[in-house]
Order: structure tokens, then C-alpha cells, then sequence
């Protein structure tokens, strides 16, 4: 074909491309037409696609690529994704519903860390006058199904509480007794019927712990007044002559309604038959009789505890221990009636340190085989105490009679002062005006004092040993004691029957101490050996 053919062709065809498409507009409109038709897929599809150009995502569908949208002026807005498609990708926090009242925190749950029983929570009042017993057995009852629970007697409220047993032994193990409030005991002689032997015992626990700031008042003054004329008194008072005798005793308080209390004085506070147990930080005063005791329990612990109750009060031991064994008391205040600690038959491994004792009688170990009794303690140590103002300092007191063993004992640093009787053993003891002599007894052997210092209104050494068993293996080390003549006769150190070493000098010398052992010390027999 020639050139003007080809050139002639060409214009043919467009003029008729022209005559077709009759202007510029009606064919832009036909591409926009043919764009919008090439964007149509399927609903779920759009879906997907709309969701991630929402979010800003450049995501790739399958079997192709994300078309990018055209930027000229006539192109329709894109599909908007779903209302529930277009929320945050953290999911949104769900409203209650209205009318709905959120619930709040069980009153058991304390910051989310422990299960807290509150006292007040079941119905107490903690007026000081309002009995909450029920409040306090109730509170325990459900503290008691819950291990390691707590259960709280808050602070600047005052219980009236009588008798209770907190006891197991189907209670969760380790559960608390926060004592942050005050306790008080009732006066009245119908809350106690005939007398108990505990006001608050706790039973049969496995590391059962109170603790806290709080105050048990055994209220023990309506108690006293009625102290018969026969009650047991302590036989050491008899070496105590005062110099003259116009002491009088102090005036008895009334008791609530002016009613007589029973014979039988109740223990404040009473562990029996427990393991692990432990009492820190509160206070127990003026107790009918004992204050704080632990029968039958395998270790102990007491730190920090605050024994009050006025010097001439009968029989108030601070901390009395019988038949319980690795025992550790420390840090604490005993101020008391009777014998500061009383360590009684079938103790062993106990520990005692950082006392105060004052007034009271000093620290005792019994006495031991009272009415023909077997009596066993082992392995006793008393250190770094001070002892103001009592009536005995460290002491062993042992009934004739009596069968057994006392061995392994260590008093050492031992600070007395104006005690009457710095140093005992006592193995004639007797609580009556006369007791009948007998000649068995209990052994005691290998009784150690180190570092015994400062000053005694009495008598600085008193050692009465059995005729038939005496005393052996006594040692006196860095022992040194003076004399303040105040109101009562002074004595020169006495020993009967006693066996040991004096590994140092002595202040005051003690002459009476028999060097080695007896002559004709008999050998234990199986009646003697625990």
C-alpha cells in the first residue's frame, strides 16, 4: 500500500472514533464506569479491605495486591467498614449494666494479701460494756476454716469477753490472733459458775500466732481480795525476817455487786496441747491468777510480751511452762505477783534471754515433785536478764518426796537489784505452814551460775539440798553480790549438802560449798532417771 494510502486509512478510522465517542465526557465517564465495576467483590471481601484501610494497615489479600484508589475528583468515597469493625484493637472495658450495683470486696479480704476476720464484722461492739463473746467465738469459728487466716480484734475498742476456748483440732494451721484492742475479763462471779482454770484458751493448734499492740485485762483486783488465809504461799518468804513488823497489808477492792469470787482463779491467757505457737508484742495484765501459760505444747516462742500486774498480787506467775519442750522467751517485761517464769516438770530445751523481771520472784525452775510426784527438766538456760526489787533472783525449788531429775542448767549473766535472794536451790520446799520429812527426792545435778552480779537485801546464797541426794555439780563462776541493809535482817551465804566447784573467787566468799562430790552419793536408779 502507497503512503497516501496508508495516511488515508488512518483518518478514516478517526473520524469514526470521533463520531463514536461524541465527546471527551461520555467517555471519561465510561472508564469511570468500567473502575468502579473492576472494585466490586465480594461483601466479606470489602469487609476485610475496608477494616484494614481503616486502621491504616497496607495489608495484601489473597491472590492479589491492595488496588490503590484513584486521586481524580470524581472517584465515590470507598465502602466505610462496619461500626463494630472500627474500635481500638484493645478490646473496651465492659459498663455494668444499669441498675446492676457492682459488688464489693468480701469483708474478709484485706488489700488483696490475707483473709482478715474482723470482730466487729460479727456482731460486736466493743463498748466496754456489751458482752461479745458470741461475737468472738463466731469470728473464730469461721477464721478457723481458713489456713493462715487472721483474725482481728482492731484497736481503740475494749471486748468484754468471758470464758472461750479457741480451740482445734480440725482448725486450718496458722491462722493469726491480730490483738490490736483491749480484752477485758468479767467481774461478775456469775460469768465464771464455780471458777475455771483459763479465762482464753487456745487448744490442739498447729502455728497459731497472736500478736499486736493490744491489751488482755484479767481485771484480777475483785480475785485478790479474797484470798483465803490457807493459800499456797512461797516458802522462801520464810527466810525473810524483816526488821521490824509494821507492815500492813494493802485494803481489798470490792468486787462487782459485792459478790465473793470462786476459789478456783483462772489464767489469763492458756496454750495447751499446740505446736509452734508464738505470742509477740501485746500486753496481759492484772491476771486472776497466772497470766500466761503453756501446757503440753512443742515450740514456743514469746518476744516482745508485757507482763503488769502490782508485786503483792497472789500467784500471778508471768509465763508458766509445764510439759513443753523448745521453748524460746526473749525481749520481754515481766512484772507480776509470783514468779516472773515458772519452768515446771517435763520442760526441756528451753531458752530464756533479754528479761526484765520486777517485782515478783525472780525465775524459777517448780517447784518439782510435789505429793510424791515424778518430776523431769532438761537442758534450761536463763541469760542476760535483770532483776529489780524481787524476791528471789534464779531459783530451783523441789518438794521431798518427789522423784526425777533436774540437769543441764545455766543462769548466766544475771543482773540482781536489792533482791532478797539472788541464789536458790531449795529442796525442802513447802507452800503449807508444815510440811512431814521423807526421803526421796529429786536429783539435781550439773547446775551452773556465771556472771551472778549485784546487790541482795536478804541472803546471797541459799543452797538446801537433800540429806538423801544431795546436789552435784554445782559451779559458781564471776559471782559477786553486796549487801544494802534496808528492812530486813542479812544472812551470810548457806549451804546444806551441796557439791560442786567455785571456778572463781566469790563476792561474798562461800566457805559452805562442798569441793568435789559426796562420799556417799548414792548411784541413780532407774527411779531417778527421766
Amino acid at each position: 500500500m502507497s503512503g497516501m494510502s496508508i495516511r488515508g486509512f488512518t483518518c478514516m478510522l478517526l473520524i469514526a472514533y470521533l463520531i463514536w465517542c461524541s465527546n471527551f465526557e461520555s467517555c471519561i465517564a465510561v472508564r469511570s464506569k468500567h473502575w468502579m465495576h473492576s472494585r466490586s467483590t465480594s461483601p466479606s471481601e470489602s469487609k476485610k479491605k475496608g477494616k484494614s484501610y481503616s486502621n491504616g494497615h497496607n495489608h495484601h489479600g489473597v491472590g492479589g495486591s491492595k488496588p490503590k484508589p484513584p486521586t481524580h475528583k470524581s472517584t465515590p468515597a470507598l465502602p466505610k467498614a462496619p461500626p463494630h469493625k472500627s474500635t481500638p484493637s484493645s478490646p473496651p472495658i465492659p459498663k455494668p449494666k444499669v441498675g446492676t450495683p457492682s459488688t464489693p470486696p468480701p469483708k474478709a479480704y484485706n488489700s488483696g494479701k490475707s483473709t482478715v476476720f474482723n470482730v466487729l464484722h460479727f456482731g460486736a461492739k466493743g463498748d466496754g460494756n456489751t458482752d461479745d463473746t458470741k461475737a468472738f467465738k463466731a469470728t473464730w469459728a469461721t477464721s478457723c476454716k481458713v489456713e493462715a487466716s487472721t483474725m482481728l480484734v482492731p484497736a481503740d475498742y475494749v471486748f468484754y469477753v468471758g470464758p472461750i476456748s479457741f480451740s482445734g483440732p480440725y482448725c486450718k494451721p496458722n491462722i493469726v490472733f491480730q490483738l490490736d484492742g483491749t480484752i477485758i475479763a468479767p467481774t461478775n462471779s456469775n460469768a465464771w459458775g464455780g471458777g475455771l482454770l483459763q479465762w482464753l484458751e487456745f487448744t490442739k493448734l498447729v502455728g497459731i500466732t497472736i500478736q499486736g499492740n493490744g491489751v488482755i485485762d484479767g481485771r484480777g483486783s475483785v480475785w485478790w481480795q479474797d484470798q483465803p488465809f490457807d493459800e499456797p504461799i512461797d516458802d522462801e518468804e520464810k527466810l525473810i525476817v524483816p526488821l521490824n513488823h509494821t507492815e500492813k497489808p494493802p485494803l481489798p477492792i470490792q468486787s462487782e455487786m459485792g459478790r465473793k469470787m470462786p476459789s478456783i482463779k483462772p489464767t489469763a491467757l492458756r496454750f495447751y496441747g499446740s505446736f509452734n505457737s508464738t505470742v509477740t508484742g501485746i500486753t496481759i495484765q492484772n491476771s486472776p491468777q497466772c497470766h500466761l501459760k503453756f501446757d503440753n505444747c512443742n515450740g514456743v516462742m514469746v518476744n516482745n510480751v508485757s507482763v503488769s500486774s502490782p508485786g503483792d498480787s497472789p500467784n500471778t506467775d508471768g509465763i508458766h511452762l509445764q510439759n513443753s519442750k523448745n521453748v524460746l522467751i526473749h525481749n520481754s517485761k515481766l512484772a507480776c505477783g509470783d514468779d516472773c517464769i515458772s519452768i515446771q516438770t517435763g520442760c526441756s530445751n528451753v531458752y530464756v534471754y533479754n528479761i526484765n523481771c520486777g517485782p515478783g520472784h525472780g525465775i524459777s525452775i517448780g517447784s518439782l515433785g510435789k505429793d510424791n510426784t515424778r518430776a523431769c527438766v532438761s537442758n534450761i538456760t536463763v541469760r542476760d536478764v535483770n532483776m529489780h526489787n524481787t524476791m528471789n533472783g534464779v531459783r530451783i525449788k523441789t518438794w521431798q518426796g518427789g522423784s526425777g531429775s533436774v540437769q543441764g542448767i545455766v543462769f548466766s549473766n544475771i543482773h540482781v537489784s536489792e533482791v532478797k535472794l539472788p541464789i536458790v536451790i531449795d529442796q525442802f520446799y513447802c507452800d503449807k505452814r508444815t510440811c512431814k520429812n521423807q526421803s526421796s527426792a529429786v536429783s539435781l545435778e550439773g547446775i551452773n551460775y556465771e556472771r551472778i552480779r549485784g546487790t541482795y537485801t536478804v541472803k546471797p546464797v541459799h543452797f538446801a539440798c537433800s540429806d538423801s541426794l544431795p546436789c552435784v555439780d554445782v559451779s559458781l563462776t564471776s559471782v559477786e553480790l553486796k549487801p544494802v541493809q534496808e528492812q530486813y535482817h542479812l544472812y551470810d551465804p548457806f549451804c546444806w549438802q551441796t557439791y560442786g566447784e567455785l571456778r572463781t573467787p566469790t563476792v561474798p566468799p562461800i566457805g559452805c560449798l562442798q569441793i568435789g562430790k559426796p562420799s556417799s552419793n548414792r548411784v541413780q536408779t532407774d527411779h531417778d532417771i527421766c
